[in-house]
């Protein structure tokens, strides 16, 4: 399992190089993970469930360039970005706060309660 940890967010620039969805166990929502090329690596950068990111007014695509704000964890004994922010040229996507809280934790439950009469 990977955790958000504040003491290791940094800020890459490069190329997202693929799209990928992934559900992380059986039975579990798809997450969106993307691959950015920078200077110096290729690394995959965990985005957040798909459910959240695709009803989104802009996506992020293969061949953007994007500005990643996130921790850099250990994933299955290789490195990667837990993003908390991705800029695509004017576009922001905020996807955790500064401690790693989840934008869309509470979100579905929000989207519910306005749809209630």
């Amino acid at each position: 399992m990977m955790l958000y940890n504040s003491q290791t967010v940094e800020t890459i620039t490069g190329e997202v190089v693929s799209v990928d969805r992934i559900a992380p166990m059986k039975g579990m929502s798809y997450g969106v993970h993307v691959k950015v090329k920078t200077a110096t690596e290729t690394i995959p950068v965990h985005l957040g469930p798909a459910w959240f990111l695709d009803p989104q007014e802009t996506h992020i695509l293969k061949g953007d360039k994007v500005t990643v704000i996130g921790s850099r964890v250990d994933y299955q004994g290789k490195p990667a970005i837990i993003a908390a922010e991705v800029k695509k040229g004017e576009d922001t996507f905020r996807l955790r706060d500064e401690n790693g809280f989840p934008a869309w934790s509470g979100w579905r439950r929000q989207q519910m309660q306005m749809k209630q009469p």
